[in-house]
């Protein structure tokens, strides 16, 4: 019995059956009545998404260590998800695929090389304004749709207000945060995080250009060759784009990347981590408050627990686990003042809940002997990796107090993608009929109307590359997964790729398997044992099985443009979101005022 409940006296003997009757009663009346006007209302949604949490870091996944008493009671209040799978490994496919309930090679988000995330605010790439995003549909039902926190899916595409890929061009009413994601370089005196090998890319193009400049404009001087100047020029133009690109590598990231906006302005170039979360927070509760009279979308996404980690200081040493334990309790206390919220407004019974992360955490995020990065719990790997459950396990939580039962465990095959699906038929929508949806509506499972996922198989992408293959052979029970190829760890047997930032999906860094190593996550979901033609008799029939599946998924895939290509991600100036005269970009419209936590 909850605290505060009231246990009422037992019943006399002879009141017996009528109290029996009365009791029944009441409770069919509720299941009946009381369920069918919620579930016909329309339910406030608000969707928590962490940065880089490992299935490992919260109490209600078996931390004992770091305290999440908040996030643990959104779990005993409803239904926790024990195998729930992002699409990718990495923040900008994992958040597409989120965003879209579709696999991100399906819109062009998954990248066939190294940069497998937005590098740059002024990038051209993005998700493509053709995605139609959960945000829109509910938009189309009459939600009030806010996104707050992290984006990391583009800004603009061909000038620095066309706004093409920013949030409220993809169905969000309200936007604060950022556009970007956090990196170290937003914080002073940490080491820059950006590609230190897309720098020396930067660098030998920018001199292989000049080099060509210097011996055309040589040659049309001495008259050797026979060339127009306007050539030369757009040859020393694009040679100034990657020479800016590099030179501001260095210096320029935290102006240039780590910017706060509210809607289409920079309110805070570059922004000042000692307040963010303060502000985060002071949005998130003012949506609620400011539509707490209609039915509305609030996606929090969590700038926790990226790093560089900035913690405010009523948080610091207080965890066991140092700095990122730190940052983890923050984020679990904004998630319980953001629940109070709902309390306070009377809207908790009204309101479908989630929590989740969009990846593992990363085993490589270290600071000397510190870890930074999160822990995933028994299983292999990390964030980048897109085969190993640690890499894309992630903590799965919903509630919605009388329609959701609580205290619920599911162990069954469930994606990120499924949120898409889910919420719209939530609001009354209806899911576009001219592409493929890899999402499925989690209602049933999770109100208990049906024992198992609708997920039969399920496909796990680095990049552009498939590296595993997930069957959940329903009438046996096993969740047999293949892996076609892994990364090469370093050093050997580590479980994680350090010194290099994050595993690579394809080259030297990765060995291919033929035949693919094979587990059956039902007994063994660390993947410490693979099994073999002589210790799994199935073996050959799964792997057929699985290989029939492939072939038929690629059928369902049609080219589409590369978001994340080299072009696309590459810093352009005239894309360069600016408060103020570029290059000269700084502004602090939240003012000099004081955000306590």
């Amino acid at each position: 019995m909850g605290a505060g409940a009231r246990r009422d006296p037992a019943p006399r003997p002879l009141r017996g059956r009528r109290y029996l009757v009365t009791a029944l009663t009441s409770c069919l009346f509720w299941n009946t009545f009381g369920m069918s006007a919620a579930m016909d209302s329309k339910p406030n949604i608000l969707l928590f998404v962490a940065d880089d949490l490992g299935i490992g870091d919260i109490g209600c996944y078996g931390n004992n260590t770091i305290r999440t008493p908040n996030i643990d009671r959104l779990a005993r209040e409803g239904v926790k998800l024990t195998q729930h799978i992002a699409a990718a490994p990495l923040c900008t496919p994992s958040r597409a695929a989120f965003l879209t309930g579709r696999y991100p090679i399906r819109s062009g988000m998954a990248s066939s090389n190294r940069y497998r995330a937005l590098q740059w605010n002024a990038g051209s790439g993005g998700l493509p304004a053709n995605e139609t995003t959960f945000a829109r549909l509910l938009q189309k039902q009459g939600y009030t749709t806010g996104l707050i926190g992290k984006w990391h899916q583009g800004v603009n595409c061909e000038s620095f207000n066309d706004h093409c890929h920013h949030p409220l061009n993809h169905g969000f009413d309200y936007f604060y945060g950022m556009p970007f994601t956090l990196l170290s370089n937003c914080q002073e005196n940490k080491p820059p995080e950006l590609d230190a090998a897309l720098q020396a890319k930067l660098w030998l193009y920018s001199q292989i250009i000049a080099l060509a400049v210097f011996t055309l404009t040589a040659g049309k001087l001495t008259g050797l060759v026979s060339i127009c100047w306007k050539i030369i020029a757009c040859f020393t133009l694009v040679g100034c784009i990657f020479f800016i690109s590099w030179y501001s590598s260095y210096g320029f990231v935290q102006y240039w990347n780590c910017i706060l906006m509210r809607n289409h302005d920079i309110t805070e170039q570059p922004m000042r981590l000692e307040r963010t979360a303060s502000l985060m927070l002071k949005e998130a509760v003012s949506f609620i408050e400011r539509n707490r009279h209609r039915p509305f979308l609030l996606f929090i996404s969590f700038l926790h627990v990226h790093t560089p980690l900035f913690t405010t200081a009523k948080f610091l040493r207080k965890s066991r686990h140092g700095l990122y334990g730190d940052n983890v309790e923050e984020m679990d206390w904004m998630v319980g003042k953001i629940l109070d919220s709902l309390d306070k407004e009377g809207l908790k019974n009204n309101t479908f809940t989630y929590f989740a992360s969009d990846h593992g955490g990363q085993l490589e995020a270290q600071d000397g002997s510190a870890q930074l990065g999160g822990w995933n719990g028994i299983y292999k790997g990390g964030k980048g990796m897109g085969g190993w459950e640690g890499g894309i396990r992630v903590p799965g939580i919903f509630r919605w107090p009388g329609v959701l039962p609580a205290g619920i465990v599911i162990d069954e095959p469930t994606s990120l993608m499924d949120i898409y699906p889910t919420v719209v038929h939530l609001a009354g929508g209806i899911l576009p009929q001219d592409r493929v949806i890899d999402g499925r509506n989690l209602m049933p499972l999770l109100r208990g109307r049906v024992q198992q996922s609708e997920h039969e198989f399920l496909f796990h992408y680095c990049g552009s590359y498939l590296h595993a293959v997930r069957w959940h052979q329903k009438d046996s029970g096993a969740i047999w997964k293949a892996h076609y190829v892994t990364p090469v760890f370093r050093p050997p047997g580590a479980g994680a790729c350090y010194g290099k930032g994050i595993c690579p999906c394809f080259g030297e860094g990765v060995t291919h398997h033929d035949p693919p190593l094979l587990f059956d996550l039902s007994r063994d979901p660390s993947e410490a044992k693979p099994l073999t033609g002589n210790t799994e008799p199935l073996f050959d029939i799964v792997i057929k099985k699985i290989g029939r599946a492939i072939e038929e998924h690629r059928r369902t895939l049609t080219p589409v443009p590369e978001q994340l290509s080299f072009y696309n991600i590459m810093w352009k100036p005239w894309l360069q979101p600016c408060c103020g005269t570029f290059p000269f970009c700084w502004c602090d419209k939240e003012g000099d005022s004081t955000h306590s936590l």
